[in-house]
C-alpha cells in the first residue's frame, strides 16, 4: 500500500509531467479550477487547484474532501502511484472503476485530451 508521502509525491511527479507536456495536454491542463483527490486505501483528501497546467496541492485531510471540489478523483494510493510511474493507463483504470473522475461536462470534454 503507497504511503501519504509516496501519493503526495506522485501528485507532485503529476504536477510536473503536465507542466512539460507538450502543446496540447498542457492545453488541456491549462484550467483555472479547485481539485481534490481522495485516497480510499488511506482515507485522505489532498486538496488544491489545477492552475496554469500545474496541480498545486494546498492541503491535506483525513477523510473524504469537505468541500465539493469542480474537479475530483478518487482512488487506491497505488493506483495514483502506478498511473503516474506509467505502469497503469489513466483510460483502463477509469473504465474499470478503479478511478472514479468526476467534474462538470465542459472540464470533462477538455481534460479527455489528457486521458
Amino acid at each position: 500500500m503507497a504511503t501519504m508521502q509516496e501519493c503526495r509525491g506522485a501528485l507532485d511527479k503529476l504536477s510536473d509531467n503536465l507542466a512539460n507536456a507538450d502543446r496540447d495536454v498542457r492545453g488541456a491542463a491549462a484550467l483555472d479550477r479547485s481539485l481534490s483527490c481522495h485516497i480510499t486505501d488511506l482515507d485522505v483528501t489532498f486538496s488544491g487547484r489545477l492552475e496554469n497546467g500545474r496541480i498545486d496541492v494546498t492541503d491535506t485531510t483525513p477523510g473524504p474532501p469537505r468541500d465539493k471540489a469542480q474537479i475530483r478523483l478518487v482512488m487506491a494510493g497505488d493506483d495514483l502511484v502506478a498511473m503516474v510511474d506509467g505502469s497503469l493507463n489513466f483510460a483502463k483504470a477509469w473504465a474499470s472503476g478503479r478511478v472514479r473522475l468526476e467534474a462538470g461536462f465542459r472540464d470533462l470534454l477538455r481534460l479527455r485530451t489528457l486521458l
